[in-house]
């Protein structure tokens, strides 16, 4: 199901004398220009850009037209971000410009849908060298639709499926750690030796030396590489790039495939493609939120979070904790909740959240996730029955064990639980059975 948002701009984005026009909408006002400056990076910027519209175009998996979906751009505080998921939702891109990558002020802060047309992606294609790159988000001046209006209006559909990945792409990110760093020399030897584009072979980068060496089979220190073909993004901007950092959760010798995040870092901006576990998963399914979702005050305090947000580049969760009068794992199940809405991200460079806006809807959690609206069914209908550490969840046609082990993860005797174990989120007993007993964050 699309989200559909209604976005106007007054003419397409173009490349002129001046620089780069970006056209936008969204924002307090309508049509506004939080940005106005050179970038400080014009060559590296016109390709990150470009690898981030590329992903929003592209399917990996069961490759098909392009998808043709404009990119998201945030100004807050002294940033710019891009970002965009693949027509799959397997991937997320983001482009980070950082303050010095900008020449000019952000004057304002706000979330939109950035037009990236045929035309402005030739154009950008052809910025290269020293030649200056100027950006200004929003045009100048806005013209009002009426029935005589020379306003272009637009009718951009936001897939659902985007802003279930934003969400379940923050939670899952916010537990990577840096797990390798090279340099760019040793970064463009190791993209030259990946699979093509079309490879779903699940692979595994492990620090070798001032380079990654791939395996067939996970250790300690690797970094999962599902389907390496949709890292091919990150070649346009390798010219430009200092060094190639690799974020990922910790694995084991046996671990299942798990998402992971490749950031290319020039110093002025960071371009990052985060992966899905496997080429064909598509992060709006991965279930990685659902345990936050669970506890029974996180909408309320979801709407406390939410009023407090300020536009800081990066959200300290322990003062914002602070602020709210809440502890700090109610405010991260709260920032959860507003990831439903995309009203949230997570930076795993800066190893915090950062805020952006778009239309929240506290209701959208429980629409989007039929196994959470399973789950408060089961609880509501009494078919939980407690039995110490584990339970029992009678529904009309079947009984299902719920087990909880020593470590707070659950098991389920159900096709779901026997199917995934455990790796796309918890089933609908599971997470009943959180409900009924377990504190916020302990299900996993």
């Amino acid at each position: 199901m699309n989200a559909v948002q209604t976005y106007r701009y007054l003419q397409p984005s173009t490349l002129r004398a001046a620089g780069l026009d970006l056209q936008t909408c969204g924002g307090p006002a309508a049509n506004p220009r939080f940005f106005a400056g050179f970038l400080t990076a014009p060559a590296a910027a016109a390709a990150g850009l470009l690898a981030v519209a590329e992903v929003a175009r592209t399917r990996y998996h069961q490759p098909v037209s392009p998808a043709s979906l404009d990119p998201v751009v945030t100004g807050s505080r002294g940033r710019l971000r891009f970002e965009s998921f693949s027509g799959c939702c397997g991937v997320y891109a983001r482009m980070d410009v950082l303050p010095a990558g900008l020449d000019g002020e952000i004057s304002g802060h706000g979330t939109t849908n950035v037009d990236v047309n045929p035309p402005l992606r030739e154009a950008l294609a052809r910025v290269g060298g020293i030649e200056p790159l100027h950006v200004a988000v929003g045009p100048d001046d806005l013209t009002v639709s009426t029935m005589d209006g020379a306003v272009v209006e637009r009718k951009v559909p936001l897939p659902g499926r985007w802003l279930r990945g934003f969400a379940e792409v923050h939670v899952l990110t916010a537990g990577f750690e840096p797990r390798a760093e090279i340099a760019a020399a040793e970064a463009a030897a190791f993209l030259r030796r990946l699979p093509a584009a079309g490879d779903r072979s699940v692979l595994w980068a492990v620090p070798a030396g001032r380079t990654l060496r791939l395996t067939s089979r996970p250790a300690p220190g690797a970094v999962c590489l599902a389907g390496a073909g949709r890292l091919a993004a990150l070649r346009g901007v390798l010219r430009h790039t200092r060094t190639l950092r690799a974020y990922g959760p910790a694995v084991r010798a046996g671990s299942p495939a798990v998402p992971s995040t490749w950031e290319l870092d020039t110093g002025a901006l960071r371009l990052s493609l985060t992966l899905s576990p496997e080429p064909y998963r598509g992060f709006s399914g991965e279930g990685a939120a659902l345990a936050a979702l669970a506890g029974d005050d996180v909408v309320d305090d979801a709407e406390l979070v939410g009023a407090l947000l300020n536009w800081d580049p990066t959200i300290d969760v322990a003062a914002l904790a602070d602020a709210a009068a809440l502890p700090d794992e109610r405010v991260r199940a709260a920032l959860a909740q507003l990831g439903t809405a995309g009203r949230v991200g997570y930076d795993v460079a800066d190893g915090a959240y950062f805020h952006r806006v778009m239309p929240y809807d506290a209701g959208r959690a429980e629409r989007d996730n039929p196994r959470l609206v399973g789950a408060r069914a089961l609880v509501e209908r009494g078919a939980v029955e407690r039995d110490g550490e584990n339970a029992t969840v009678r529904t009309d046609a079947e009984t299902y064990r719920v087990r909880r082990h020593p470590d707070g993860a659950y098991s389920c005797s159900c096709r779901w639980w026997a199917r995934h174990r455990g790796q796309r989120g918890p089933c609908r007993h599971a997470l009943a059975v959180s409900m009924v007993a377990a504190p916020v964050g302990a299900l996993s």
